[in-house]
């Protein structure tokens, strides 16, 4: 790999710098630099690579395989001197050999030279094969299409690329599996998270607006004329039921019901901007209620009171006849 003259002019790491390798699309030569997050490495790519406003903003990808490096904690676990790939907004990734076997970037218009997709997608669980076996706890900086390549593999070609026994390899795919699992519930969790915290907006939604319409029906008991004020007796709890309730008198307590009963009905109608008619058909409503349930409550009086009779009366005494 060849290397531009003037990457003794990168940056040399301080304090929390992570030193790294960068270029561009469809070029071989690197330059240094060291940056301590993501956006401050992308930032300093656009200026080193000299690359136009107008093709920003960039990705910067692994040379090796070109995964999208996309939030500071994934970039802050790769090891020092990593390569990169800044990619404009034009270009997209492709696996190519061109350059002894390295991934690298190349524009649509090069698609001829990429190779065929089944060796693509050999050499990629081959490349994904050869991290772990460098390094196991590289696990959770694959992608979960990374680890889903990885256990669709069989399990004997890649114990022979990781030079482990099969038993051991079996192990290393259940694992692979068993991190694909964690990360779906986490997502699921995620997505269960949002859909409360959606419920919980719209219910604050519901609550405001029923705030809002007792606040108008409060307005319009203000507005009404001196008489209808002095005559009006119903709390805005009633009046609120009364409004937006298809069936009013179900929702309504006994006490109420003998409230609106008693509500002269053009002063009903003019607060609740009914008509007279429907204002007296509520009343007739409400008092059919109210007289069903006094029935009930007479019903169950009259029971109680049959009940208590019974349990006080005497036990009759028994004629035991003796044998002579």
């Amino acid at each position: 790999m060849e290397f531009s003259g003037d990457t003794t002019d990168a940056e040399e790491p301080t304090g929390s710098l992570k030193p790294c390798l960068l270029r561009r699309n469809r070029s071989r030569e690197h330059h240094g630099a060291a940056a301590s997050s993501l956006e401050e490495l992308k930032s300093k790519a656009c200026e080193i690579l000299d690359i136009d406003k107008s093709l920003e903003p960039i990705t910067l990808v692994l040379a090796e395989d070109g995964t999208i490096v996309e939030d500071d904690d994934y970039f802050l676990c790769l090891p020092d001197n990593t390569k990169f790939v800044a990619l404009t907004c034009n270009e997209t990734w492709k696996y190519s050999n061109t350059d002894g076997g390295t991934a690298w970037l190349s524009q649509d218009s090069f698609e001829g030279k990429d190779e065929t997709d089944s060796s693509i997608e050999g050499s990629r669980w081959k490349n994904l094969a050869r991290q772990l076996k460098g390094d196991f706890s590289s696990i959770i900086l694959l992608a979960e299409e990374d680890l889903q390549v990885l256990i669709d593999v069989p399990c004997s070609d890649l114990a022979q690329e990781l030079s482990q026994s099969p038993s051991r390899t079996q192990d290393l795919q259940n694992t692979l599996q068993q991190v694909l699992d964690h990360r779906e519930e986490a997502r699921q969790s995620r997505q269960l998270l949002e859909l409360y915290l959606q419920a919980l907006e719209k219910e604050g939604e519901i609550l405001s607006k029923q705030r809002g319409s007792e606040a108008t029906l409060d307005k319009g008991m203000d507005t009404v004329d001196s008489r209808a004020a002095c005559c009006v007796t119903l709390s805005s709890h009633v009046l609120m039921v009364l409004q937006e309730k298809s069936c009013p008198e179900l929702s309504l307590s006994s006490h109420d019901l003998e409230l609106v009963t008693k509500e002269h009905p053009e002063v009903l109608a003019q607060t609740l901007s009914w008509d007279l008619e429907k204002a007296k058909e509520v009343q007739r409503a409400c008092q059919q209620q109210l007289t069903l349930r006094l029935q009930q409550v007479q019903s169950l009086n009259a029971l109680h009171s049959v009940s208590a009779r019974k349990n006080s009366l005497p036990e009759e005494p028994v004629n035991l006849k003796r044998a002579k």
